[in-house]
C-alpha cells in the first residue's frame, strides 16, 4: 500500500468532501432551483480549472477526434447523471435512493473494469468490496428510514439503480483518455461540455429565484461545491483512480454515505445509531483491506504524452 498511500488518502478525503456536501447542499437548494445550482457547481468552477490547466500544462487543447468522446462523456456523466440523481430523491425515499446509488457503484465498476481497462479484479479486492458493502448497507439502513420496496417508490428506485450503473460506466470511459491527457485536462473538458448541456435546461428557472433571499450560508454552499466538490474534489478523485485503478477507487465511494451522516449529526442534529457507527468501523476494514493489496504492474495501454 506504500506507493499508493497518497492516492487512497486522497480517494478518501474526497470521499469525505462529497458526503458533507449532502448536509451543506441543502442550505442552497432552499434558495435556488436544482438545475441551477448543479449549473452553477460545474459552470462556475470552468474558468477556475481551463486557468489552472493553462498555467500548469500550457495548453488547453485536446485532439479534435477526442472532443466527441468528451461531450459524451460529459453529457452522461454530468448532464444525464445529475438530473437522475434529481429525480432520483423525487420518486423514492433518501434511504432507498442513498442504498441504491452508492452501494452497487464499486461493483458495477468491477464487473465492467475489463472492458475499459486492464485491471484485474482480486479475490483480495473482492473481499475487501463485500466487507465494505456490508458496512455501507449498515450505515443507510441502521437510520431512522429503512429500506422501503413499496411499489410508489419502484420509478425512483429504477432511476437510483441506473445511477449507479451509469456512473461506473462513466468512470471507466475516462480512464483511456487519462492515459493520453492528464486527469486535469479530461476533467476540464468533460466538465465543460456537461455544463453546456446542462445550461439549456435553467432557462426557465431562473426567474423563479429569490435573489432577496441569498445569504452567506447559501453562497458559503455554492463555494463549497464550485472549488471543492467539483474542482478540487474531481481533480483528485481522477488522479488518484488512474493510479490505484477504477475497481479499487470506486470502493472508497462508501465513505460518501459515513460523511454525509456525520455531516447531518453536526448540521442539522440528525441522531447517529450505533449501527451506523459499526458500519463506519467496517467499512473501514473492507478498505484497509482492499488498500493493502500490492499494486500491480500492468504496461499502459496507451501513450502517456498531453496536448
Amino acid at each position: 500500500m506504500a506507493s499508493n498511500t497518497f492516492y487512497y488518502l486522497g480517494l478518501i478525503l474526497v470521499s469525505i468532501i462529497w458526503g458533507i456536501n449532502f448536509g451543506i447542499s441543502r442550505w442552497a437548494m432552499e434558495v435556488f432551483p436544482a438545475e441551477v445550482f448543479v449549473f452553477l457547481r460545474f459552470g462556475l468552477a470552468l474558468p477556475i480549472l481551463f486557468l489552472m490547466l493553462k498555467v500548469t500544462e500550457g495548453s488547453v487543447k485536446v485532439e479534435k477526434r477526442d472532443l466527441l468522446k468528451l461531450a459524451f462523456i460529459g453529457f452522461i456523466g454530468i448532464t444525464a447523471l445529475e438530473i437522475m440523481v434529481m429525480y432520483s430523491i423525487k420518486y423514492t425515499t433518501l434511504a432507498n435512493a442513498s442504498l441504491l446509488n452508492v452501494a452497487p457503484w464499486p461493483i458495477f465498476a468491477a464487473l465492467f473494469s475489463p472492458l475499459f481497462t486492464r485491471e484485474k479484479i482480486t479475490s483480495r479486492v473482492a473481499v475487501g468490496g463485500l466487507i465494505a458493502l456490508m458496512g455501507v448497507t449498515m450505515i443507510i439502513l441502521g437510520g431512522k428510514d429503512g429500506f422501503d420496496l413499496g411499489s410508489e417508490y419502484m420509478i425512483g428506485n429504477y432511476i437510483a439503480l441506473a445511477i449507479s450503473l451509469i456512473g461506473a460506466l462513466f468512470n471507466l470511459a475516462t480512464m483511456p483518455l487519462m492515459e493520453k491527457y492528464s486527469p486535469l485536462r479530461v476533467t476540464t473538458w468533460f466538465i465543460f461540455f456537461g455544463s453546456l448541456f446542462i445550461f439549456p435546461i435553467t432557462f426557465d428557472k431562473w426567474s423563479t429565484i429569490q435573489w432577496e433571499n441569498l445569504s452567506f450560508a447559501t453562497w458559503g454552499a455554492v463555494a463549497y461545491n464550485v472549488l471543492m466538490c467539483t474542482v478540487i474534489a474531481i481533480v483528485v478523485w481522477n488522479v488518484s483512480m488512474k493510479h490505484v485503478g477504477a475497481a479499487k477507487a470506486n470502493f472508497f465511494r462508501y465513505f460518501v454515505p459515513a460523511a454525509a451522516t456525520v455531516a447531518g449529526a453536526f448540521f442539522f442534529n440528525e441522531p447517529i445509531w450505533a449501527a451506523q457507527i459499526v458500519g463506519g468501523v467496517v467499512i473501514v476494514f473492507g478498505l484497509v483491506w482492499i488498500g493493502t493489496e500490492r499494486k500491480q504492474q500492468i504496461p499502459p495501454k496507451f501513450s502517456n504524452t498531453n496536448r
